[in-house]
């Protein structure tokens, strides 16, 4: 707008209208300016106040724990204190996501080990350029997969985000973060209705997947009809292998990942006393809850679950 005016301003200058012309477009060149900035100003300010709120949301960040319960941040006018602008402008940069489905939310192919369930997370990682780094969110069995690659990559992962997922400990399987729910991994593996033999009768089951009327319980008991149909039609067989394999980590690489979790209050595939009891056994820097969410809060409460991770990002 303002390249606008001065160009038409010096198209008008050549023309005999006399000074007093002049004059009143520079006076009003001016205030136009002064108006833009005003703007500008109000704009800034508007998405600090938004930045600010954020923080406070419907109670989504119901605690902290670890490092993070002594970091407060404060946003203040920076039109009033031109030192606070640095800190905020640093909140605004983009930082990058990458999202890891949960057993079922994939397109499988009959994969028999973690290595090759979280081949397409490593070789992103791999290619990543040198000093880029991702903050990983891990839903549901998701969690596995971000565990392995924050053995392999901690130097490449800024944070890790678990919801409503299996962080587990050196030398657990992601199937025992649900045998509360499914009892213990050899009694499913041989009692269980639901699993799928891919390499016949005669030898071990390769994969599960649940009727449609047990999924809609355990997975979308507060997710919207349309989510639901979506999601039923989109539902894949779950590998057994990669839920029975037990992983492998160590305090020197896994152990320095900072790591954060998302509880889902209203969740009957992993119930909240599991996940209060994950969080307890494998202490995460920050622990955020979701009222109201089953076990897939994209779908139930997707905008409590956005807000949530945008601050876990501006953590510094």
């Amino acid at each position: 707008m303002g390249n606008k005016i001065i160009s038409m301003m010096k198209k008008d200058s050549k023309d005999g209208g006399g000074g007093s012309k002049s004059k009143r477009m520079n006076r009003s060149q001016r205030k136009l300016l002064a108006d833009e900035e005003m703007l500008h100003r109000r704009a800034l300010s508007m998405a600090i106040h938004q930045a600010q709120l954020s923080q406070r949301f419907d109670g989504s960040m119901s605690r902290r724990v670890g490092s993070t319960s002594t970091r407060k941040r404060t946003l203040s006018d920076p039109f009033s204190n031109g030192k606070q602008v640095p800190d905020f402008s640093e909140s605004l940069m983009v930082k990058k996501f990458v999202l890891v489905h949960g057993e079922g939310f994939g397109a499988w192919c009959c994969v028999s080990t973690l290595e090759e369930y979280s081949r397409p997370l490593i070789e992103l990682l791999e290619n990543l350029p040198e000093e880029e780094k991702v903050i990983l969110v891990g839903h549901s069995t998701g969690g596995a997969s971000i565990s392995y690659a924050l053995e392999r990559f901690p130097e490449k992962i800024s944070k890790a985000i678990f919801v409503c997922a299996t962080m587990v400990s050196d030398g657990q399987r992601p199937f025992d973060v649900f045998s509360e729910e499914l009892g213990s991994a050899e009694r499913f593996m041989k009692e269980s209705q639901f699993l799928i033999y891919g390499n016949g009768k005669d030898k071990p089951p390769t994969g599960f997947m649940f009727e449609k009327p047990h999924m809609k319980g355990l997975y979308f008991n507060q997710s919207p009809n349309k989510d639901i149909a979506l999601a039923m039609i989109s539902m894949r067989p779950v590998p057994l292998g990669p839920m029975m394999e037990k992983l492998s980590l160590t305090a020197e690489r896994y152990g320095k990942g900072r790591r954060f979790y998302v509880q889902t209050l209203d969740d009957r595939a992993l119930s909240p006393d599991v996940q209060e009891k994950v969080v307890r056994e494998n202490s995460p820097e920050g622990v955020f809850k979701i009222k109201g969410s089953d076990h897939c809060p994209f779908f139930s409460k997707p905008q409590s679950l956005h807000k949530i991770l945008l601050e876990i990002a501006q953590i510094p």
